[in-house]
């Protein structure tokens, strides 16, 4: 079973209820964010799925991608899952992040067996498996975008396909618009989070099927290709980020170790390092401080920035500047201000609980699990979801509007599951531009599932906050 819908309103009604999700499959395909809504948050939607959880078989993709503010409460999740439940729990990662290793071991970190035996083959697999070098291009001032442009373009001309990644996606459109000037746009791409996943797979299958018949391919993406994206670029450029980052970011060039040169010779792909001039993620902590933890580690003269040392090295730095983040503090909540959610679901120490029953006895039970649940969110972004009218979401919108009239609770709960294939998430700044446009609508009032204007959404960067072009906004 899959589940990893965007669409299901924070506040359930009872239609949501009637096609929500309870795991009951053999295998089931979901997400972090699902997965710790079902361990911490409040209410019953997520309760019914934790008992799935036990004597079972987890198995993480991407770890290092962990919420920070979830670290000690997810590592207690889990020895509780293995050590009471009989569940085993396997991370996979490129980057190991040292959840072994806190800097505050009794608010809960992983137990992780290590076999020592092994520890001389994992250093060896890294030497043997190295396909690609990494230039550290970072310079005072930053590179402008027209710089960016013209290495991508360099690159692209000189290797037959090259790949930016960026992290935002400002930065994605204004280099577009710059290499398409260079570049044929039937050569160049353009991927980022406000195009709907089944859009993003269409290019991706034109991007993977050029590159297989060596056609040349350029790509301006952000980081959501790094999430275990299976293409192989012979050139990459990565934007300045965490470690891990730009170690998946590598992951994204000779991947598969066929590259070569003119006389057929295998070597390596190349990966460019490089800090933009201007770059707005002031607001996107965990990016600035992987920028700085980063540049640290690339400075240390490391022969290969992504050996395990070098990458244990980058997360002591970076889990030692965000030790008082992983505890889930609630900042700013008046109630409960410089609190934080491990201590409401364990001891509740301190002085924000005076917990002195009537006979002068502390209650056996100080948890506050209600209040717990409803400060917790897996994901702390207010981002609302809208369907778009991409290919057959088209016909999905229309459906949804006229089960919602007359409900159908199988049918309803079958057009949900395809929506979330015609699925974008939009922050505030931009829900509210669309809003005054009148270009979101709901599908039936009350339900709380909104889809998007035809106009707002174009085949080149997806949701637009202005209505775009009609020419450029025919979705095929």
């Amino acid at each position: 079973m899959e589940h990893h819908s965007n669409l299901e309103p924070e506040q359930q009604t009872w239609q949501t209820k009637l096609v929500s999700e309870n795991w009951d499959a053999p295998i089931v395909l979901t997400t972090m964010v699902q997965l710790l809504e079902t361990l911490f948050s409040g209410g019953t939607k997520g309760v019914r799925r934790l008992h799935q959880l036990a004597k079972s078989v987890l198995i993480f993709d991407e770890i290092q991608t962990l919420p920070v503010n979830c670290v000690h409460i997810f590592c207690n999740a889990m020895n509780f899952l293995t050590q009471q439940a009989n569940t085993t729990a396997v991370l996979c990662t490129a980057t190991q992040p040292l959840l072994n290793e806190l800097k505050s071991p009794k608010k809960g970190q992983l137990n992780i067996p290590i076999e020592n035996e092994l520890a001389g083959a994992f250093e060896r697999h890294f030497i043997q498996l190295r396909r690609v070098d990494i230039h550290n291009q970072i310079k005072a001032g930053g590179w402008k975008a027209q710089e960016i442009s013209q290495l991508a373009v360099e690159q692209f001309m000189e290797h037959g396909s090259c790949l930016v990644i960026v992290n935002t996606k400002g930065w994605a459109q204004e280099l577009y618009q710059q290499c398409s000037e260079q570049v044929d746009l039937s050569q160049l791409f353009h991927l980022s989070t406000n195009q709907c996943p089944a859009h993003r797979k269409v290019l991706l299958g034109k991007i993977r099927s050029r590159l297989e018949q060596k056609l040349p391919v350029l790509c301006i993406s952000t980081q959501l290709i790094e999430a275990g994206v299976d293409v192989d670029f012979a050139s990459v450029i990565r934007f300045l980020a965490g470690l891990d980052s730009i170690a998946q970011a590598a992951g994204r060039c000779n991947r598969n170790g066929r590259l070569v040169d003119s006389e057929g010779n295998l070597v390596k792909g190349q990966v460019y390092v490089v800090n933009p001039d201007k770059e707005s993620t002031g607001l996107l902590k965990d990016i600035e401080i992987g920028k700085d933890k980063a540049e640290r580690v690339l400075s240390e003269g490391y022969d290969d920035v992504l050996s395990p040392a070098a990458i244990s090295q980058y997360f002591r730095y970076y889990f030692f500047d965000r030790a008082d983040d992983m505890s889930y503090r609630l900042v700013g909540n008046k109630l409960h201000r410089d609190d934080n959610l491990l201590n409401l679901l364990s001891t509740r120490t301190g002085s924000n609980g005076n917990f002195t029953g009537r006979d002068g006895q502390i209650p056996l039970l100080r948890q506050a699990f209600m209040e717990a649940g409803k400060q917790f969110k897996a994901i702390d972004a207010p981002t609302q979801a809208v369907i778009v009218q991409y290919g057959e979401g088209r016909e999905v919108v229309a459906e949804l509007c006229s089960v919602a009239k007359d409900f159908d609770a199988p049918r309803y709960y079958q057009l949900l599951r395809q929506a979330q294939q015609y699925s974008v998430n939009v922050f505030p700044n931009v829900w509210k531009k669309l809003l005054e446009q009148d270009a979101v609508h709901e599908v039936q009032q009350g339900h709380g599932i909104y889809y998007l204007d035809e106009a707002h959404y174009s085949t080149s960067f997806g949701l637009e906050a202005e209505r775009v072009n009609m020419m450029s906004a025919q979705v095929l």
